[in-house]
């Protein structure tokens, strides 16, 4: 069997270098994005990281350096963050063949380089490298090895290592300075193993990327699980996790977030039940499936030490899997009325689609009303047509775009998104 060679893409601190690529005022200084509602840290650039910001960090607890060192604070733009995502993936596209690319998050992508050991690869990565900066500005680093769990390390080591200049090549690097890098690396930084296993490991003395690499396969089987065996292969460069070319089917579909403000009318819920089902159904929508159970949440805050916590949910089967809008929302309104309660202070609201199978595969009873059916189609892809077309505040089922909705997130510092009408960029 040939060695295989794998190459790991990512994009540096995705969501800052995502925000400079439209706005290079942020070039050079430190950025900060916050999470859901202005409440944490979820992106920090390198400058904030050398400040001792870390991940989570919650925004009160960093106003005063801030104010100290100008952070540039940003609310999170997920639809900004979204669209250089797919094209970033886009343009790794163009250097590998069908089936030869796994999108593995927003902001990393396997490839698989296999057919390219001809090439001098590191020119190969300094080349897709220069694309993404020139096209999308986007800093990025590249790990190439005979494994994914080696193509993993090799992009932790062009990280954190100036010296590669953003792209490290384990597969053409000799073994003694493999070994060597191997033993600098803490065994917590290996792909699939963590904090969770890494204890345990340390425990049996193995405590580096070089300890593990080197320990017996079946020891390690009998003390963890196949999983575990399966890296330590790797990290031999026997490669056992293959490019996965289509994600694994959907078990449910949950849209979900904190409000603002605390919520204590039933009016104000129910606007934001309409706007989370509507989320949930573009993706439904989006992934082609049906959904045949629907629950429905509600929550105040479990730390308001004040009042006791309230935590309650409703579910619902629909007669027959759907994709209905209309019947997805009159449901989802007469549950969230049951799970109200006068004198409640309500954080956080949310609906989980479940029950989900492809709608191609579905076979529709034999009394079903197809015509029935087949209307509702029509009415959904228009629905859809008009969103695509004009963006989701121009049609929705009750007013859930207001912007004087109380529960609606709290976004203070949000960037314009450059790919929304009306949002494109001057150039004079």
């Amino acid at each position: 069997m040939q060695n295989r060679i794998f190459a790991l893409v990512d994009i540096n601190n995705c969501y800052v270098s995502c925000e400079r690529a439209f706005n290079p005022k942020l070039n050079n200084v430190p950025v900060l994005v916050l999470s859901n509602n202005d409440g944490c840290a979820i992106a920090r650039s390198q400058e904030v990281k050398d400040l001792g910001i870390k991940m989570g960090t919650p925004l009160f607890k960093m106003q005063d350096m801030i104010k100290q060192h100008q952070i540039q604070v940003l609310s999170s733009n997920y639809a900004l963050y979204g669209e250089m995502s797919r094209r970033f993936h886009s343009v790794l596209f163009d250097f590998v063949g069908l089936g030869e690319q796994e999108i593995y998050s927003i902001d990393e992508c396997f490839l698989d380089l296999t057919r390219h050991r001809n090439f001098d690869l590191d020119q190969m990565a300094q080349k897709i490298k220069a694309r993404l900066w020139q096209w999308l500005s986007l800093p990025v680093c590249i790990g190439i090895g005979a494994t994914k769990t080696e193509a993993k390390i090799a992009n932790h080591i062009a990280k954190k290592n100036q010296q590669y200049d953003g792209i490290c090549n384990l597969y053409e690097m000799s073994l003694t300075s493999k070994e060597d890098i191997f033993s600098q690396i803490d065994v917590s930084e290996v792909w699939g193993v963590g904090r969770k296993h890494s204890k345990k490991l340390q425990n049996i003395s193995i405590t580096n990327v070089l300890d593990l690499a080197s320990a017996n396969d079946s020891f390690i089987r009998k003390q963890f699980s196949v999983v575990m065996q399966r890296t330590v292969l790797e990290l031999q460069g026997t490669s056992c996790i293959e490019i996965e070319h289509t994600p694994d089917a959907k078990q449910q579909i949950i849209s979900s977030r904190s409000f603002g403000q605390r919520v204590t009318e039933l009016v104000d819920l129910k606007s934001a039940i309409r706007a989370y089902v509507q989320d949930a159904f573009k993706r439904l929508r989006d992934d082609a499936l049906l959904c045949g159970c629907m629950m429905v949440f509600v929550q105040s805050n479990p730390f308001d030490e004040s009042m006791p916590f309230y935590n309650k949910s409703v579910s619902f089967s629909f007669p027959e899997p759907t994709d209905d809008l209309l019947l997805m929302t009159r449901y989802a309104s007469k549950m969230i009325a049951t799970l109200y309660e006068k004198g409640i202070r309500f954080k956080k609201c949310g609906v989980v689609l479940t029950c989900l199978e492809p709608k191609a595969k579905h076979t529709y009873d034999l009394l079903t009303d197809m015509q029935q059916v087949q209307e509702i189609e029509r009415l959904m892809a228009t629905f859809e047509n008009v969103h695509d077309k004009f963006g989701k505040a121009k049609l929705s089922l009750g007013a859930v775009h207001n912007k004087n909705n109380n529960w609606q997130m709290s976004r203070e510092k949000l960037s314009a998104n450059p790919f929304r009408v009306g949002s494109f960029l001057k150039v004079r």
